[in-house]
């Protein structure tokens, strides 16, 4: 087996928009695409996590068939994943031309920009194949992350879900409880005896603090990724687990300094993940796809009619005319194509790739799945659902099933999609059992 790794700028220009859609003044730090090719038994696989903060609908297509192509392998064997920083692009070609229709093109970055970033991300893909070097090793390791992640779904002293957002200037929100999170980063490995070549971590909060002022910036995960890369002088890749309900906001009252400490802990968690990494040899590599196929709301403020009312709405906020109104109406464009999920298994360590912002909820049960594994979940791939939310929180309120651009239906087919993706069946009462998964076919 043989791994390779990219890195690659894809900071849009200054003056293109980013998600507030408001333009980008200046580049804080580059927002980077950072990936590796692995080569096994004549096959390639390529796992990509780009510093932007969603890729939708047709950007997300064609971005993983241009790293495809470059890598000289299928689309179907490319995981691409946003980090979700804010300070980034949102960018769905789709909906971009939905929105030059509506005389809105200021509102998404633009395609010439867009195709010189695929055009560059395509060339590191290509040139990292002539670096391909043997590993015989995967190391796992994880540590708990001090006073970062929490939910944003905090219950008060009346019972009440109150919003917790990234950055969070009411005192008495912030001084609820932590609530439920998955408190520990992991870190896979791939070694070459006793050379580490290259590590990748998986944490589950959103990764902002302040955004809309014109900074692009990969915030403080960015910051923390490229610190243990220029200590260690290992390469490093970071992507955002399930942390569709997880945010920052109990540490972060969107100060600078909060901000620096943010980034002081999340890189203290993980060098301890990396300082508690074992090694084993590395077992038979695995590749599975599953699609899935999520419905559209229908209901108001979701429904076709609704989406293209908000996108010509003149009144309306840019980001919500973009968003919630050309990107919803992409995805109700494409309704009856199914998103790819993947995952990729060493032996006994499993990395699963969804798509959406899925709540936490979905990653504790892809870790349940599979109890005896080492499993790592990355979210944040086509986000063209939105939120992934369990049925319960469209009942209990709050803020994500607001955004979610999919029927509460949703939970049982995503939950089905990662026991696949695992290779084992849940049975009808609930109970795991092992599940015959015949590898990928040439």
């Amino acid at each position: 087996m043989r791994v390779a790794t990219f890195r690659c700028d894809v900071t849009p220009p200054l003056g293109e928009p980013m998600i507030s859609c408001d333009a980008i003044r200046t580049v804080e730090q580059p927002l980077l695409a950072k990936g590796i090719v692995i080569e096994a038994a004549g096959k390639r696989y390529v796992l990509c996590s780009v510093d932007w903060c969603e890729l939708c609908n047709g950007a997300y297509d064609s971005m993983r068939a241009r790293i495809a192509s470059a890598a000289e392998t299928a689309a179907s064997r490319v995981a691409l994943q946003t980090v979700h920083q804010h300070t980034a692009p949102v960018v769905d070609t789709a909906a971009q031309k939905l929105l030059a229709e509506a005389g809105l093109e200021r509102f998404h970055l633009s395609p010439k920009s867009y195709d010189q970033i695929e055009d560059r991300l395509a060339a590191a893909v290509r040139q990292s194949l002539g670096a391909l070097q043997p590993f015989d090793r995967v190391g796992t390791g994880q540590a708990k992350v001090d006073r970062v992640a929490a939910t944003r779904r905090p219950v008060d002293a009346t019972g009440k879900i109150r919003v917790r957002y990234s950055t969070c200037k009411d005192p008495s929100v912030r001084a609820l409880d932590e609530g439920t999170i998955d408190p520990y980063v992991k870190t896979i490995t791939l070694a070459r005896g006793e050379k580490p070549l290259v590590r990748l971590h998986y944490y589950a909060t959103h990764p902002q603090t302040p955004y809309g002022d014109g900074r692009a910036s990969s915030d403080f995960v960015g910051e923390a990724r490229e610190a243990l890369e220029a200590k260690e002088r290992v390469f490093q890749i970071y992507f955002t687990g399930c942390g569709g309900d997880i945010t920052v906001g109990k540490y972060n009252d969107g100060s600078k300094q909060c901000r620096v400490e943010l980034a002081r802990r999340m890189l203290a968690g993980l060098e301890a993940s990396v300082a508690a990494t074992k090694f084993t040899p590395v077992g038979p590599v695995r590749w599975r796809t599953h699609p899935l196929l999520l419905a559209p709301r229908t209901d108001p403020g979701f429904n076709l009619d609704d989406c293209i009312a908000r996108m010509k709405n003149p009144k309306v906020a840019p980001a919500l005319r973009a968003y919630a109104g050309a990107v919803r109406l992409a995805f109700h464009q494409r309704k009856n194509q199914p998103i790819e999920c993947t995952s990729l298994q060493m032996g006994n360590v499993y990395i699963v790739h969804l798509p959406g912002e899925p709540m936490l909820c979905f990653q504790t049960f892809a870790q349940e799945a599979a109890p005896g594994g080492f499993v790592a979940v990355a979210g944040y791939g086509d986000c063209a659902t939105g939120y992934i939310c369990p049925e319960k929180a469209f009942q209990e309120g709050g803020y994500e099933p607001t955004d979610a651009n999919v029927k509460p239906e949703s939970e049982a087919l995503v939950k089905q999609a990662i026991a696949s993706l695992l290779g084992v069946e849940i049975a009808p009462h609930g109970a795991r059992k092992d599940a015959e998964h015949e590898p990928e076919k040439p």
